[in-house]
Order: C-alpha cells, then structure tokens, then sequence
C-alpha cells in the first residue's frame, strides 16, 4: 500500500468515526477566520482579491504539504498519519449527511427549527419557505457540498499523487504534494463560499478561482450521482439546465439529482432545476442521502486506488 493510498483509507476512517472537528480545533475554520479579517475594503479591490486568491491557498497548501514531508522523514508512520489527518479535515461526508437527515426530519416536526437548521447548509433566507422549500434547499446543498466538501479535494489529492508519481518523488513527498494539492482547492472553494460574491470586495478573485478549481470536481460528482442514481440520462438534462444556475459548475451536481430523483429544486428568485419535477419530500431527500453516501465512498474508492498506482 502506498502512503496517499493509505492516507484516503485513513481519512475515511476518521470521517467516520470522528465526523468533523468543532470550529475551534478546525485549521479551515482557522483559514477562515483570516480570510475573514481580510475581507474589507481596499484601495483596488479586484487586484487584491485576485492577489489573496492566489496567495492564501498556495500559503496554506505549503505550510500543509511542507508539514507532512517532514514528519514523514522522520518516520513514514508519522508521515501517513498526518497525511490522513490532513486529508480527512479537507473533506466531509459523515457530517453534511447528518445535517441534511436532521433538517428533513424537523421540516416534519418542527420547521422553525428546521428553517434555522438549513443557515449550516444553505446560503439563503429561510423564514419564508415552507416544508418542500426547506426540502429543496437541503437536497440542493446535499448535491453541491458532496462536490465541494468531498469530491474536489479527493480529486486534486488524486491529481496530486499521480503528478509525484510521473515525476518520481519519494512516497513521502509524494503524500506531502497530494496533501497540499487537497488543502489548496479546500482553500480556494472556502474563500469562495466566504466573499465570492459581487458585493463582497474580494469577490471577484475568490468566485474566479473557484470557477476554475471546480469544473472537473462538479462534473465527476455529476458522474457519479448518475451512476448510483441509475440516471445516465440525467446528465443530459442537467446540462441543459445548468446555465440556470449562477454557478458554471454547482448546477451539474444539482441538476442531475434533480433528474434522478424527479423533483424540482428552486431558490427563490434565482433559479428553478426541473420545473415539471414533483415539489421535494421526505421520500425524495430519503433515498437522496442513500445515494450520495453511495456516491461518496465510491469517491474516496477511486481516490484510493488512483493514489495506489
């Protein structure tokens, strides 16, 4: 077994067992909160965004993969280990699942509570919608974090080790490149979900860089919630709606487990994923989760038989 193929392993155990850490002990969330301090107004504000966009993930994908190289010339165990551990904080699968069945279920039960759930999930305003809106908003998040949270680091882990591999570096470093790879596309998709916006000063850098950091992520996850959703024909339809969506890359995943699950996802006012599709329901956010979950240990499958060769 090689390191990166062990390191997946290793991280998927700990998605499993551990979930996700809580902000205070979380380095995204640590990132995060430099971002945070940064993202006020500037005298040129698209020339420092496009700066800190390229500046902060390459900052934190070194201080990664230096930390992992090292350890590991020390001793190859270490080294496996904080790969994994590095690793495992770049993605979540166990908690993004856990926070959609826990809005279904209070969208039954108790949706105040549910509308107040959904802030982790979704970036909108929820105090107007009802039970299928809550619904929608989950499942679209669903969708589009299996690519954010999982798929794209997994891919730039994978892109990474195959990249050591062509050019012959020691396992060690090979496993310190694919951690790094991983922690700067995490850093870049954070920035975006924090500023990328036009009215944020850093905007335009932040959701530029992520624009191009996941057109193959969200198209792989697009693949793949095809495949286990028995849909090949759904990445035909979403296709022809992605345009809809903001994003030139979230409405692939989204649209596809619209098609597949036959139901209709909308944010209000901006855009409306299978217009025909019945209004979402438990039955359809039920089997959704089923088949992401699917979806992504298949991801961290392939990363780790990519990472082994």
């Amino acid at each position: 077994m090689t390191l990166a193929s062990g390191a997946v392993a290793g991280a998927l155990l700990l998605d499993v067992a551990v979930g996700e850490p809580p902000d205070r002990l979380h380095p995204v969330a640590w990132f995060g909160r430099v971002v945070g301090a940064l993202d006020r107004d500037w005298g040129r504000p698209r020339v420092v965004g496009i700066v800190l966009a390229l500046l902060l993930p390459v900052t934190a994908a070194g201080v990664a993969g230096i930390g992992v190289g090292l350890l590991g010339s020390v001793d190859w165990r270490v080294g496996l280990a904080t790969g994994a551990v590095v690793l495992f904080l770049t993605t979540s699968l166990r908690a993004l699942l856990t926070a959609v069945y826990r809005v279904d279920r209070l969208a039954t039960s108790d949706l105040p509570a549910a509308r107040s759930q959904l802030r982790a999930l979704a970036g909108r305003e929820a105090a107007d919608l009802d039970a299928a809106g809550v619904r929608s908003a989950a499942l679209e998040s669903l969708a589009e974090n299996l690519a954010d949270g999982l798929v794209a680091p997994l891919t730039a882990f994978t892109a990474g080790a195959a990249l050591a591999g062509a050019v012959g570096l020691h396992s060690t470093w090979a496993l310190a490149l694919a951690c790094a790879c991983a922690v700067w596309l995490k850093a870049v998709n954070t920035m975006d979900s924090m500023v990328g916006y036009p009215h944020k000063p850093l905007g335009f850098g932040a959701a530029k860089a992520d624009d191009v950091a996941m057109w193959v992520p969200a198209r792989l996850t697009a693949l793949l919630l095809a495949a286990w959703l028995l849909a090949p024909g759904a990445l035909v339809r979403a296709r022809a709606w992605a345009t809809d969506v903001p994003s030139p890359n979230s409405g692939w995943p989204m649209g596809v487990l619209a098609a597949g699950l036959d139901v209709r996802l909308e944010k209000p006012g901006e855009y409306v994923l299978h217009a025909d599709g019945a209004r979402s329901a438990a039955v359809h956010v039920r089997r959704a989760l089923g088949r992401v979950a699917l979806a992504g240990l298949t991801a961290y499958t392939l990363a780790g038989v990519v990472a082994w060769y």
